[in-house]
């Protein structure tokens, strides 16, 4: 996993930052502490030294985190859907994954901010305009 960031690094998103142009990924490593982490245990300082390895001090200037709690996310995906197989997982590994998201946001309130998901999609638009109009 650290292996293709580092190339998806190298190839798409330093040269876009250095022509001047602005990268919106909907996953990066944020999300490899939260699922492979604190979801599925993997050790944190691992993580971390990758983490340092791959892409160094760099990180998104901005990431948003969508929570909502774990029983509305499931209800969100409806009857009869398809699963993949991270949404097969039980509610407990959610609420770890939940935890690591928040964890993320609280050791670094500037860059990851928590989004309320439980609110209306207009509610939220908003507060994604606010937060974007001042990047």
């Amino acid at each position: 996993m650290f292996a293709a960031r580092r190339e998806h690094l190298e190839r798409v998103i330093w040269p876009a930052i250095a022509a001047g142009q602005v990268v919106l990924c909907d996953r990066f490593t944020d999300a490899t502490f939260a699922y492979q982490g604190w979801g599925r245990g993997v050790n944190l300082s691992w993580l971390e030294s990758l983490e340092q390895w791959v892409h160094g001090s760099r990180q998104p200037d901005l990431t948003l985190y969508f929570d909502i709690p774990v029983n509305l996310g499931q209800q969100r995906l409806g009857p009869g859907r398809q699963r993949d197989r991270f949404e097969r997982e039980q509610a407990d590994f959610f609420e770890r994954v939940r935890a690591g998201y928040l964890d993320r946001a609280a050791h670094d309130p500037k860059r990851v901010r928590v989004i309320d998901g439980a609110r209306s999609v207009s509610d939220i638009q908003r507060t994604l305009e606010d937060l974007i109009s001042t990047y």
